[in-house]
């Protein structure tokens, strides 16, 4: 065997070593065996350091494990790779908001957005997901500090990118009957039940409002109804013992 022969076997067999580990790490990752896979995957760039999609997966790991700065660091590589890799874009956009880097987060979505739609006036439905899920978790955070119309502007955003988040209805349902505003509140209640049956917060918080607006009948209803969908639902099953114990 010549020498080029010998260094063109050696090559093929590297070929073949590197398209193994790929499809172990892959399989592996999408399996969610993260620990295991990390190995794999490193070691597959160790012999290709340019495999975007790689570089992805193990920021993903990274910021599963609570690395953010190197979960960052492979997001960054992913897109140096493939500007155009938009799960990669998101995943960079939600490490730094984690990060509190929050201008850059921004960005960084703003960039994704205009790739993967450049009509400014349609949002791609996964990057429309993903920025309402930020909203709402903003909108929790105004909510737990007592900040409500702060956290209702939140929802309202969340809600006007992904109309079908019966959580977010449900949450923005409460943050309007703490205003006051009931009519609003029993509005989005109503929303989260119709998109979700089974989401028994919807039903709970529903029954509340009609109660905090002198409507015990329909309270009574309300989660009544909730326990047939869900039968282990304890804060329906105690609102109607309380009910009841007013009867009496």
């Amino acid at each position: 065997m010549t020498n080029n022969q010998g260094a063109t076997y050696n090559l093929s067999i590297m070929g073949e070593h590197l398209q193994e580990l790929y499809e172990l790490g892959n399989k592996l990752f999408e399996e969610g065996k993260y620990s295991e896979a990390e190995p794999v995957l490193r070691e597959v760039l160790m012999i290709n350091p340019r495999y975007a999609d790689v570089q992805n997966k193990l920021g993903v790991i990274s910021n599963l494990n609570g690395d953010l700065k190197a979960a960052a660091g492979h997001f960054e590589m992913a897109l140096e790779l493939n500007p155009r890799y938009t799960e990669a874009s998101l995943n960079l956009a939600v490490t730094y908001n984690d990060l509190g880097e929050f201008k850059k987060a921004q960005e960084v979505f703003s960039v994704a957005a205009q790739i993967a739609h450049p009509d400014p006036n349609v949002i791609d439905p996964f990057i429309a997901g993903k920025l309402a899920n930020e909203h709402f978790k903003l909108g929790n955070m105004y909510l737990e500090f007592n900040m409500t119309d702060q956290a209702i502007e939140e929802y309202r955003k969340a809600i006007g990118l992904h109309s079908k988040l019966a959580d977010v209805h449900t949450k923005l349902g409460i943050a309007l009957r703490s205003k006051g505003r009931m009519e609003e509140a029993i509005v989005h209640f109503v929303k989260a039940k119709l998109i979700n049956p089974n989401f028994g917060a919807a039903w709970v918080q529903l029954g509340l409002c009609y109660y905090m607006s002198g409507l015990g009948g329909l309270a009574f209803e309300e989660w009544q109804k909730a326990l047939e969908y869900n039968p282990h639902l304890k804060e329906a099953e105690n609102y109607l013992k309380l009910l009841k114990k007013e009867e009496k």
